[in-house]
């Protein structure tokens, strides 16, 4: 039994959208023709890139704070008692998302024709990522999916969390630039003009830091539009070049190599990998499975074929620890506390050890960067318009003394 979502007519002329479940398309039409109902599509759920010739596909998947909030609930109804079918049910009741109410239902149609729930949502893989069926598999097959899922929401809502942090502590000092250059633009097109018409007129001659204002206002209105094409034109070209996986490669590492950048770069992804692998072995998935799984973890080219250098050294029975070590990219305290725990038989309690020290280094680094960079923000755009206020007061200043 699938799912299907329909479009249909009501006895008034309305219409009305939902979810039915059903062997076929003919069976949920005439299901919809019993409620009094006139079908106007009724489209299978399925996701992009499962079935070619279905009408119905996915733009996009479910986003990560979805996902966060559907396990969490998944794993708190499972631990009630409830079979997975139950849970499925309440989850597209409590569902806000359209999208996910249908993703949900065409999982829990794959679950009533027998198949397992990771089966079922590898049908939705723009929506359940490979390392999440992996994990719901584990824990099926362990008999704990009930454990495996609140370790699961725990993993989620934390890496939510730490990319939510992240982006907050950098939106003031955007909006702080974004502020500035607005005002310095406005300033250089509408006020600075106006004022040298008074001085040119005047025949008065001028301070240099003022000619130089003038000129630099003049520019900006007659080449403004110019250099905004060229910037728009070099930042799509760059972009594009980006899609080369060689000339991606050498960008990742040129900022690797930023002396604040890289070490973020390198924080963060350092991070969801040891996070990725702590998660997944604590949940009795194999290594060698788990770092198949966690290859594509990092989003930095250079990080990731040093994951699949480990992968392939494990394969052949060699050291996670020694194999991250060789690439240099990983954080020393990383790669101490995966060694010990490969040497104690507690790689999963250090890997998550290991994830922990990671976040809380990466949010001490992003609160420090944060306390510098909104002072130096502010400081450089007063700076920029005093120079420019002084510029337009010199003159004035220089008439006042020849008055009197």
């Amino acid at each position: 039994m699938g799912a299907f979502e329909y479009q249909a007519l009501d006895t008034h002329g309305r219409t009305v959208k939902g979810i039915l479940e059903g062997d076929a398309e003919r069976q949920v039409r005439a299901a919809l023709r019993e409620k009094g109902l006139t079908p106007l599509h009724v489209d299978a759920i399925v996701d992009r890139g499962s079935k070619q010739n279905q009408h119905f596909t996915w733009q996009r998947g479910m986003s990560k704070n979805e996902l966060a909030i559907l396990t969490r609930q998944f794993a708190t109804l499972i631990s009630a008692g409830l079979t997975i079918e139950e849970c499925l049910n309440a989850l597209i009741e409590q569902s806000e998302s359209a999208r996910s109410r249908s993703m949900i239902a065409g999982v829990r149609g794959k679950v009533l024709e027998g198949q397992s729930l990771a089966t079922a949502m590898s049908s939705f893989p723009s929506a359940f990522p490979s390392i999440y069926r992996s994990m719901v598999d584990a824990g099926e097959q362990s008999g704990q999916l009930d454990g495996v899922l609140d370790r699961l929401a725990d993993f989620t809502e934390s890496r939510q969390s730490l990319q939510q942090e992240v982006l907050l502590a950098f939106i003031y000092p955007a909006l702080v630039v974004l502020v500035a250059f607005l005002a310095v633009t406005g300033l250089m097109i509408y006020v600075v003009p106006q004022v040298a018409r008074v001085f040119l007129n005047s025949g008065q001659e001028l301070p240099w830091l003022t000619t130089a204002l003038i000129g630099l206002s003049d520019l900006v209105r007659m080449g403004g539009i110019y250099a905004l094409i060229v910037i728009v034109l070099t930042v799509v070209g760059f972009r594009l070049l980006l899609r080369q996986e060689e000339i991606r490669y050498r960008w990742h590492q040129f900022l690797l190599r930023l002396p604040l950048v890289g070490r973020l770069i390198r924080g963060v992804n350092s991070a969801r990998i040891t996070s990725t692998l702590g998660i997944l072995t604590s949940s009795g998935i194999p290594l060698l499975s788990a770092l198949q799984s966690a290859r594509d973890i990092p989003e930095i080219l250079p990080m990731r074929s040093a994951m699949e250098s480990a992968y392939k050294a494990v394969r052949e029975g060699g050291n996670l620890s020694q194999s991250l070590n060789r690439s240099g990219l990983f954080p020393p305290v990383v790669i101490h506390l995966i060694a010990s725990g490969e040497s104690t038989g507690k790689l999963d309690t250090m890997l998550e050890r290991a994830s922990a020290t990671q976040e809380r280094e990466l949010r001490n680094r992003v609160r420090a960067l944060t306390a510098v960079l909104e002072p130096t923000l502010l400081l450089v755009a007063g700076a920029i318009i005093f120079m420019i206020v002084l510029a337009i007061l010199l003159p004035i200043f220089e008439m006042n003394r020849l008055i009197i």
